[in-house]
């Protein structure tokens, strides 16, 4: 068997387990390899983020492109194409649901970038070559999309066993008598969510405690908790069992689609807060602690700490939003809220900083530095004898 083929012909078929384990592999080996970059990458930038060795970066990534081919075949050539065949099977008995469409075009993509790894790995060129670092370099962006987006094929050939139903579902008077419980005691603040997920069918679970008589119970709750209409699907004794129970999870969805893990911008230059306070601390003149308040709200390429602040609450507030959740709504509101607030503070801090370079000032001679440098005693002398420990009793012989 080549390095890059299927299993022979008449052989025995991998289980849904050993595709999925596979991928599962490949994802954790690449997972290492993109550390590894991480870490020999920062050896190569200053302390601002700037590239200051870039033969050594360039060398970085001809290593990290190698590593992952060598993963590919290692873990995931012989069972890719097997694995995308089982996860179309299991996707095509799905009940309909909104991603089911996106999951398809994964399996599209996926499927076109094992065809283009076969096509490039079958016509190998020569071994140190600089032919084979271009290889290297193209089969890159394949190598990700399996490493992003692999864990969606592997989680529909896990459903292969049925684990998108509920085992023992309860009955109509069941669900109604445990939702009436449940509704009962989130109102009086007894209900304590505590797990959340969505099943194949786009409805989300969640686990929560319901304490009733001093006894707490492991309710499963189908719908969003803090909206009208959700519904108690199961209770159980512990989360475990609940676990065996209901729809085994989906992958959950992400933020922004184009990303990837394994393919991030390069990062920009920026100076940390510490470094802006530290120069103003060895500042001697207003314009020195004007120019470290300027570099904490400068906007661009090279944002400053305040810029990124506001971006992480208007980013954390479009997450809380893209959850679709009553009380997701709510708090990407109050964070857009608190990025207003944040913008504000940011043309505060610029106003003043600009006012106080404007001052045209120095500090007065008067805050004369105080030296922390202890004498030492001379090498032949013998060490003070330290003072008697206040409050010990005298010993008595």
């Amino acid at each position: 068997m080549t390095p890059a083929s299927s299993p022979a012909p008449g052989g025995p078929r991998p289980s849904a387990a050993e595709l999925s384990n596979a991928a599962s592999n490949f994802r954790l080996r690449m997972s290492v390899i993109d550390c590894e970059t991480d870490v020999a990458l920062d050896r190569t930038r200053d302390r601002h983020g700037r590239t200051v060795h870039p033969g050594a970066a360039e060398a970085a990534r001809a290593y990290r492109d190698k590593a992952a081919v060598e993963a590919y075949r290692t873990h995931l050539a012989p069972h890719a194409e097997a694995l995308l065949d089982v996860a179309r099977l299991v996707l095509d008995e799905l009940p309909p649901a909104q991603h089911l469409a996106g999951w398809q075009a994964v399996l599209d993509v996926l499927h076109a970038s094992t065809a283009n790894i076969r096509w490039i790995l079958e016509r190998p060129a020569d071994s140190g070559s600089a032919d084979e670092r271009a290889q290297h370099a193209s089969l890159w962006p394949h190598l990700t999309a399996w490493a992003d987006h692999g864990y969606i094929a592997s989680n529909l050939a896990d459903q292969r066993d049925g684990g998108q139903h509920q085992k023992s579902p309860l009955t109509d008077e069941e669900r109604q008598r445990w939702t009436e419980m449940a509704v009962a005691a989130q109102r009086r603040g007894a209900l304590e969510l505590t797990e959340s997920w969505y099943a194949a069918d786009g409805q989300p679970i969640t686990l929560a405690y319901l304490v009733e008589d001093d006894e707490s119970i492991v309710v499963a709750l189908r719908g969003d908790p803090g909206a009208p209409g959700w519904q108690v699907i199961g209770h159980y004794e512990h989360e475990y069992e609940a676990g065996k129970d209901l729809p085994s999870p989906v992958p959950p969805g992400v933020l922004r689609r184009n990303l990837s893990r394994f393919n991030r911008p390069l990062p920009a230059p920026e100076i940390s807060l510490q470094d802006l306070i530290r120069d103003v601390v060895e500042g001697r003149a207003a314009g020195d602690a004007s120019n470290a308040l300027l570099g904490a709200v400068q906007g661009g390429y090279a944002a400053g700490p305040m810029v990124r602040l506001q971006e992480l609450v208007e980013t954390s507030g479009q997450f809380a939003s893209a959850l679709e959740t009553v009380q997701g709504q709510q708090i990407a509101a109050r964070l857009s809220a608190l990025g207003r607030q944040i913008e504000f503070l940011t043309h505060e801090v610029q106003e003043a900083a600009e006012d106080l370079g404007a001052t045209v000032a120095v500090l007065p001679p008067h805050r004369t530095p105080v030296l922390r440098v202890r004498p030492r005693p001379a090498v032949d002398t013998s060490p003070p004898a330290p003072p008697p420990l206040a409050g010990r009793p005298a010993r008595h012989r």
